[in-house]
């Protein structure tokens, strides 16, 4: 678990870094997701996430950060769906409208999150 763990953690810190570097090119890959299916999926892989977290606590390097992380996520990708479609939108529109400096804040803080739980969870 530890090492799907890993790989799903820098996967988060590489779309972090994207939102730094283009965030115009994370906003189209994100745009792809506005849809019924985009939005099950995007909830699968929060829920896929907050698992593997869940069962990689006891072999991570801070247990009880990556236990609460994990069901936090878990519990975020059971909602997704029942935010709907047309909020995804609106939150979407919203984000997209903020000034770029904003939006590569934000792609800093999912690349650190993404490199912390990456050092969590590493063997």
């Amino acid at each position: 678990m530890a090492v799907i763990a890993l790989v799903l953690s820098l996967f988060i810190a590489g779309l972090g870094a994207l939102g730094i570097i283009s965030p115009i090119r994370l906003l189209r890959i994100v745009r792809q997701f506005q849809s019924t299916s985009g939005l099950y999926i995007a909830a699968g892989f929060r829920i896929l996430l907050g698992v593997v977290l869940l069962l990689s606590t006891s072999n991570s390097r801070f247990p009880e950060v990556v236990l609460i992380l994990g069901a936090i996520i878990f519990v975020s990708g059971l909602i997704t769906p029942l935010l709907g479609l047309e909020r995804f939108r609106r939150l979407l529109n919203w984000w997209s409208g903020l000034d770029r400096v904003f939006m590569r804040i934000w792609g800093g803080f999912a690349f650190v999150f993404g490199l912390f739980l990456a050092y969590a969870v590493s063997p």
